[in-house]
């Protein structure tokens, strides 16, 4: 098997630069937390100052292999007690340092000290470190049946520009199988943790390379993008909506993906994807939502009590290496939770990352929507972000509300910090938007009033309302004319029927009969068309259309006649005991001519209906 391995080239020389100061780390213990694709660093200091100057900083070095990773840095002095966990979101003073004797490809970082050291004087803190995306799969490309590989690299021994009485390595894998792991002196390897050490007497900048490689199919959840959105609303609630865009970060996924496989052995065939994500909300969040671009995701679940409120959802799909979703969750919180005031100011105070358990987010923003009117805006967080302001349009608003936007890259769970919102409000801007509801209800009822009471009518006498009037006439003729015109082309459907019953029965007494009744209507329909017709001719407000009824008619009446005529074919045929198929030709002629006729009178009536 080969590694493509990231070595760091410049350590080669590092045992000859000199000590930058007269501190020493006397013991030095590390705990790598590999259990999630997210890597935590625990480092414990014992510094001790041997010479006789009073020295304040104390430097951090990490490889820039590494640090181009590295998404958060704390180091707080040993005050808690042995066993408790250390509160990290409060560090002592960090920042990016160079100096002349740092080694290439080494990053710096400053740590001051509470107080300075004098010489004999020792202080015990700890560093954490937290990595994102520096786990690399190896392989690149698996299948659905296959487990995720990753490499970790780091050095065995504690990089550091001073003197090391002692330390000590601990790695914490997930479980599963290990592949393959640097195996030196003092190296141990006992179910999921491998220990390295102790090693004593190590000159500055000691290093060995450190290589893992091991299975690991924690979920590798990365959001390329994070839009959170925390709306304040001084009537109750603060309303938050965040938009995710999802990718699985680990091993890409290669081959064809089998459902059946998937749902019928989810721990062998899909061992690598992940299918849920938690998100941990406020006790009192309410109105939880999940939804994506196509609508409404069923699979999720809200459990809940006192003191949290979990929001388990599943996405669509299962999500392997290389695989994308978007989806958006929102809830409410009430404002008085997070809402508070001090020195004439109102504030809020909430969480700044995002609630998803064990997510990267490559590009986080963080809107805060305040109240319109809202004045002397300024924003308090516990690490560095890129602040800007801008405006949001929203119902009932006159000039927009403003909106505090930050953004942070690179961001991990440890940033779930709080942070704070300052701003000026006035009570009165809270009835802006009830007066303005008030006074539009206002106007709208004195406008009905007004309108009820108001004689908008056409005179009677003006030109527009006599043609409107005659208009009208003009469709009511048309539309009974219509009418008539489809009872005729009903009679001759009647009698097209009962030839075709002639043609099965022979009974030409019965088919007499139904040509007698179909004349004494088709007459009637003819009586009542008349008048119609005299109308619509003496009408100028018909000119338009009176050429296209004309037509209608003229065509109905030529249909009528070749209906009656094929009647009286057909009958006597029959009488003359003519074959079937002898009467077929002798009427296949009118048969055409009936079948083009009935074409037009339908066309025609369609015309007329868009007219």
């Amino acid at each position: 098997m080969f590694f493509k391995l990231v070595v760091f080239a410049a350590l080669a020389a590092l045992l000859s630069s000199p000590v930058l100061s007269d501190l020493i780390l006397s013991k030095v213990e590390r705990r790598v937390d590999l259990t999630s694709h997210i890597v935590r660093i625990l480092t414990t200091l014992k510094v001790e100052n041997v010479g006789s100057d009073l020295v304040s900083e104390l430097l951090l070095a990490y490889p820039e292999v590494q640090s181009k990773y590295l998404a958060f840095l704390s180091a707080v002095p040993d005050k808690a007690a042995k066993g408790k966990p250390h509160d990290f979101s409060t560090s002592l003073p960090l920042q990016p340092t160079t100096t002349p004797e740092t080694p290439h490809g080494l990053s710096l970082y400053s740590v001051s000290l509470p107080q300075a050291l004098s010489q004999g004087k020792t202080f015990t803190l700890h560093v954490l470190a937290v990595f994102a995306r520096v786990l690399q799969p190896f392989p690149q490309q698996i299948t659905q049946a296959d487990v995720q590989l990753v490499v970790f690299q780091d050095s065995v021994y504690y990089i550091s520009p001073y003197h090391v009485n002692a330390q000590s390595l601990t790695l914490k894998l997930p479980g599963g199988r290990i592949e393959s792991y640097t195996n030196m002196d003092k190296t141990k390897a006992d179910g999921s943790e491998i220990k390295y050490g102790p090693y004593e007497d190590l000159p500055p900048f000691s290093y060995t390379p450190l290589i893992v490689h091991f299975e690991s199919n924690h979920p590798f959840a990365v959001a390329t993008e994070l839009i959170r959105e925390i709306e304040i609303s001084h009537w109750g609630n603060v309303q938050i909506t965040e938009h995710y865009s999802l990718v699985h970060g680990g091993a890409q996924s290669k081959g064809e993906f089998s459902r059946l496989d998937f749902q019928t052995k989810p721990n062998i065939r899909g061992a690598s994807a992940f299918r849920h994500l938690v998100a941990k909300l406020p006790p009192r969040a309410h109105s939880i939502y999940y939804r994506d671009a196509i609508g409404n995701i069923s699979t999720s679940h809200v459990f809940s009590d006192s003191k949290k409120t979990e929001l388990v959802i599943e996405p669509r799909y299962p999500l392997f290496g290389g695989w994308k979703t978007a989806f958006t969750i929102g809830y409410g919180l009430p404002l008085k939770d997070f809402l508070f005031q001090a020195n004439g100011k109102r504030f809020l105070n909430i969480v700044f990352g995002s609630p998803m358990d064990e997510l990267v987010i490559e590009n986080l923003i963080v809107k805060v929507v305040l109240p319109e009117g809202s004045t002397d805006i300024s924003v308090s967080t516990p690490f560095p972000v890129k602040q800007s302001l801008e405006t949001k349009i929203s119902h009932l608003d006159i000039v927009g509300r403003p909106v505090v936007v930050l953004e942070k890259k690179n961001s991990v769970p440890e940033h779930n910090q709080s942070f704070q919102v300052y701003y000026k409000f006035s009570v009165l801007s809270m009835l802006r938007e009830p007066l303005m509801l008030i006074s539009g209800f206002f106007f709208l009822f004195v406008t009905c009033i007004v309108y009820m009471h108001a004689d908008l009518s056409i005179s009677k006498s003006s030109a527009s309302y006599i043609a409107k009037l005659q208009w009208d006439e003009v469709q009511t003729a048309i539309q009974q004319l219509q009418n008539i015109i489809h009872s005729c082309l009903a009679t001759h459907d009647k009698l097209e029927a009962c030839l075709r019953d002639l043609s099965r029965t022979g009974d030409v007494q019965a088919c007499k009969a139904a040509r007698k009744t179909a004349d004494g209507l088709l007459k009637e329909l003819s009586k009542d068309l008349k008048p119609l017709l005299v109308f619509l001719q003496t009408s100028p407000t018909a000119s338009q259309i009176l050429p296209k009824v004309e037509e209608l008619v003229a065509k109905e009446r030529e249909l009528q006649d070749k209906l009656m005529a094929k009647y009286s074919t057909v009958v006597d045929c029959f009488e003359k005991k003519v074959s079937g198929s002898d009467i077929e030709k002798k009427v296949a002629q009118q048969q055409q001519k009936i079948t083009a006729l009935r074409q037009d009178v339908d066309e025609l009536l369609e015309i007329i209906d868009e007219i």
